[in-house]
């Protein structure tokens, strides 16, 4: 036996008028939580750079301790993952991988060997790139 379509009335499905209030309703839950979201996000991303320079500084500290020395500018970072060629000492890697190198915001850190008995300086410039800002675009460092 065959089964018969169902007649559709205007009691059947969802209409327009639905359909629009529901997105109203979605986009004034968007507009009151989407700023407080990305703000959430950018904040995240600031404190993970800095979590991300201490354990660089942290790197850097082991690095001095084997080989006596913090890396020359010429240097950088990279010789905290691969082993610069004749030092004995390095008994790296002091960290997981070259990726830990960049901030969130996908520049590498900034980093200058120290003067003296100076402390290395390892900074990020936050998410614009430039000197200077606040909230999410200011400068982090060790």
């Amino acid at each position: 036996m065959m089964r018969q379509k169902p007649k559709w009335t205007s009691e059947s499905g969802v209409t327009i008028l639905e359909v629009l209030i529901v997105l109203a309703i979605i986009a004034m839950i968007a507009a009151v939580a989407g700023p407080r979201l990305i703000g959430y996000l950018g904040r995240a991303k600031s404190e993970m750079a800095q979590l991300q320079i201490n354990q660089i500084g942290t790197a850097l500290q082991l690095f001095y301790i084997d080989t006596g020395r913090y890396p020359s500018d010429a240097e950088g970072l990279d010789v905290l993952v691969t082993s610069p060629p004749g030092d004995s000492n390095w008994n790296g890697p002091y960290l997981t991988g070259a990726g830990g190198l960049k901030d969130p915001w996908g520049r590498a850190y900034l980093y200058s060997e120290p003067t003296g008995n100076a402390q290395p300086a390892l900074s990020s410039l936050g998410k614009d790139g430039v000197e200077g800002g606040t909230g999410e675009d200011k400068d982090l460092s060790l």
